[in-house]
């Protein structure tokens, strides 16, 4: 991969800077709870299902192929060469294909897939009742807004149209076979839509997978669409987190159902624009025709290197 920018010193330290700034602030009440020991229904998901740290969300990067010149203290981190110049280093997005094939692959079939489907907008956030369904043992200590039996009834009265593995897997084992369908892990490129609000959190999943060749900006606009979707998966839920400052919205009911579309298309939107931006920056080219896999931007990369050395 032949690197591009450059930045000096100064240019990357400074944009190193405002994204610790940005980091900081999106974590500080959590870093603050987690310092006094105290748990939150909503916000923990965030560092717990994503088990990423806050330090690590703090870790800045220019995104691929992006020369850092007088980097010295970059040269052993992982997915970085050499650049250039010396002291230079750079994201290289061809090495990380090389040596993770198969986990590129996921991840670019996965965004360029569910960015190319019809979003689905028929599920009112159900996922949340069928964890619960017919079962006393709940995820979360909170009471049930409508009691066992009247979330039972919710559920039975609708049709669960869930797409996405990572909430079908935590169904209780009555609500599994009234799903549309029955989901697994190997079909998941095949199945993931835009509608999904899981699907839109898994972005900020993604971009962290794929460390030094996604831009920080990006990083973080990933993790505040997660962090605003996970709002909206609380507020439909069947809890009442009321002692947390939650307002419902009851999607047993016509308005409730409104809203949660309403928002729940907008967040489609936002995290289609994220997903084309994360190949964008990966990959290095325009991402809307979808004309290369990472593996051919890999066998590019080092054809030219190839060529390089050899002139």
């Amino acid at each position: 991969m032949i690197p591009v920018g450059p930045l000096d010193r100064a240019a990357w330290r400074e944009r190193e800077s405002a994204h610790q700034e940005r980091a900081d602030a999106l974590t500080a009440d959590h870093r603050e709870r987690s310092a006094r020991g105290e748990k939150h229904p909503v916000w923990d998901f965030l560092f717990t299902y994503y088990s990423y740290s806050p330090a690590q969300l703090r870790r800045w990067h220019a995104g691929a192929g992006i020369q850092l010149n007088d980097a010295d203290e970059r040269a052993d981190w992982r997915w970085y060469s050499p650049g250039a110049e010396a002291g230079s280093v750079f994201a290289d997005a061809a090495d990380f294909a090389e040596q993770k094939a198969p986990l590129a692959g996921l991840i670019e079939s996965i965004l360029r897939r569910t960015a190319s489907r019809p979003g689905q907008f028929g599920c009112f956030g159900l996922h949340e009742w069928a964890m619960v369904y017919r079962d006393d043992e709940h995820r979360h200590s909170a009471p049930l807004r409508l009691g066992q039996a009247g979330t039972d009834a919710l559920v039975e009265a609708h049709d669960l149209r869930c797409t996405h593995f990572d909430a079908f897997r935590f169904f209780t084992p009555d609500a599994i076979p009234r799903n549309r369908q029955a989901l697994t892990r190997a079909e998941q490129p095949v199945l993931e839509q835009p509608g999904c609000l899981h699907a839109g959190m898994d972005i900020y999943k993604w971009a962290m997978k794929l460390g030094p060749l996604i831009p920080g900006e990006i990083l973080l606009d990933s993790f505040e669409l997660a962090r605003d979707i996970r709002l909206l998966d609380m507020e439909a839920a069947p809890y009442d987190l009321s002692d947390w400052g939650v307002v419902p919205v009851p999607i047993e009911t016509g308005e409730g159902k409104a809203e949660y579309v309403r928002r729940q298309r907008g967040f489609a939107e936002r995290g289609n624009a994220l997903r084309v931006r994360i190949l964008e920056a990966w990959l290095g080219q325009d991402q809307s025709a979808g004309d290369q896999t990472a593996a051919d931007a890999a066998r590019s990369s080092r054809s030219v290197m190839t060529r390089s050395a050899a002139s």
